[in-house]
């Protein structure tokens, strides 16, 4: 069983900068990828970045350039900088593990935080 505890998130303005934190508990392939996901209200959950054991990023297009996912393997640990934040980044993010996000959903999910972005 895996389990996730996330940190981070709240109210920050246009253009500024948040750090959300993933700490997980168990190992095994399910822990393989670990990522992030959003839901914004009335809107799908959408990956926004992951990566994988070996160091392999993926990003959503619309945070490319703005986002920088990393992992701690030893601490086994996932943090998001998120940069250069915009109004359309408010959501309700979720820490999320897994094989491998590109072809099959997370295994497991975290509680989810709130990023709020104002103008």
């Amino acid at each position: 069983q895996v389990q996730l505890q996330e940190s981070g998130g709240g109210l920050v303005q246009a253009g500024g900068s948040l750090t959300l934190s993933c700490a997980v508990s168990g190992s095994g392939r399910s822990t393989n990828t670990m990522g992030w996901y959003r839901q914004a209200p009335g809107k799908q959950r959408e990956m926004v970045a992951s990566v994988t054991r070996g160091g392999a990023t993926d990003y959503a297009e619309s945070v490319k350039g703005r986002f920088n996912i990393s992992r701690d393997n030893a601490k086994n640990t996932v943090t998001l900088q998120m940069n250069s934040l915009r109004v359309e980044d408010t959501a309700v993010y979720y820490c999320a593990t897994g094989v491998w996000f590109k072809i099959e959903p997370p295994d497991y999910w975290g509680q989810g935080t709130q990023v709020t972005v104002s103008s």
